[in-house]
């Protein structure tokens, strides 16, 4: 990864991931997109990612619309090593969406996280798909998000 290029572990069926790329090119930047479940990251990546985290790795797993309820990985029998190499072997575990910029790695959930990682400002007023208001034309000139 270069000082300026932007990365999103994305999966474009969650309306997450969708917000959080469109906060990324709402910054003026078109980032590297990696459709996960396409492309996984593959073990050392995916290690990589947890500890630029810097999350406990049960916290990356998504239990959601996954096979984790059926593997029993809430059981504490499960090591870090182990639970790295379910979500390797099934990339839906992985929770998303993971943003890395030259200011950090984040979880983004919820998708406006993205804001504290993004080197350049929102360009524009911005809601999420659903409306919901995240950067409006008073925060945008503060470069700030909008106020829960």
């Amino acid at each position: 990864m270069s000082d300026t290029t932007i990365t999103i572990f994305h999966n474009p069926a969650c309306g997450t991931s969708r917000n959080t790329l469109a906060l990324i090119r709402n910054s003026g930047v078109e980032p590297v997109i990696v459709e996960y479940l396409k492309t996984p990251p593959g073990r050392t990546r995916l290690v990589d990612l947890v500890a630029a985290l810097g999350l406990p790795v049960r916290s990356v797993l998504r239990r959601k619309g996954t096979p984790y309820d059926e593997l029993k990985l809430d059981d504490p029998k499960w090591t870090d090593e182990q639970l790295i190499d379910f979500m390797v072997a099934h990339p839906i575990l992985m929770n998303r969406p993971i943003v890395v910029t030259p200011l950090g790695t984040r979880l983004c959930r919820p998708s406006e996280v993205v804001l504290d990682i993004l080197p350049s400002p929102q360009l524009a007023a911005f809601p999420k798909e659903e409306g919901e208001p995240v950067v409006d034309a008073v925060t945008l000139q503060k470069s700030r998000r909008v106020a829960p």
